[in-house]
């Protein structure tokens, strides 16, 4: 009577073999592109894209796991108070800024009039100093110059706000609050007044 069942051992033999050569050679972006209504903690997510860390680089960093991190940015989670701590050290902002509940409730989509691309050379030939306002517009892909027109501002005083840490007037810094929904406070934290 022939036994119908795999042998175990052929099945973790094979096991081993798929680990070994499936999982290499994969090419996986920097970050994924998520769909704006899956991430919670964008603000979390923009210091990140801004600074260039990978969630698995902060992983690692603090060190806790992949999944926590993700969970993070992409559930809302708040992690418990000795990752918080290490979280807030490692990027440098205060918890009530990477992790704000009533931002964390809610995942608005902008209301973005039409289509817009964020230019890569930005960052890179002009250091940014708000990075979170910098990160924002990554996160949603948004080009400077769209955003100033959207909000209401030269683009010229909009990369001020991001690449020289100007804080603007309060009813500029109220434009900028209605479009990204995000407190003033949070958004520029990185900031000083003039």
């Amino acid at each position: 009577m022939p036994n119908n069942q795999p042998d175990s051992h052929n099945i973790q033999a094979w096991s081993l073999i798929n680990r070994k050569y499936l999982g290499q050679g994969v090419r996986v972006k920097r970050f994924r592109r998520p769909q704006r209504s899956q991430i919670r903690n964008r603000v979390l997510l923009a210091i990140l894209m801004a600074k260039d860390i990978k969630l698995s680089r902060l992983a690692e960093e603090l060190p806790v796991s992949s999944r926590s991190v993700s969970a993070w940015v992409y559930e809302g989670r708040i992690p418990s108070r000795k990752n918080l701590e290490k979280v807030c050290r490692f990027l440098g902002y205060p918890p009530h800024v990477l992790f704000n509940e009533a931002l964390l409730r809610q995942s608005p989509i902008l209301c973005q009039p039409t289509p817009s691309r964020y230019m890569k050379r930005t960052s890179s030939h002009s250091p940014s100093s708000n990075t979170i306002l910098t990160g924002l517009c990554m996160v949603y892909d948004l080009s400077v110059t769209d955003v100033s027109i959207w909000i209401g501002v030269h683009p010229g005083t909009f990369r001020k706000w991001l690449h020289f840490s100007h804080l603007p007037s309060p009813a500029l810094q109220e434009k900028a609050e209605a479009f990204f929904r995000i407190p003033r406070n949070i958004l520029f934290a990185d900031c000083e007044p003039e």
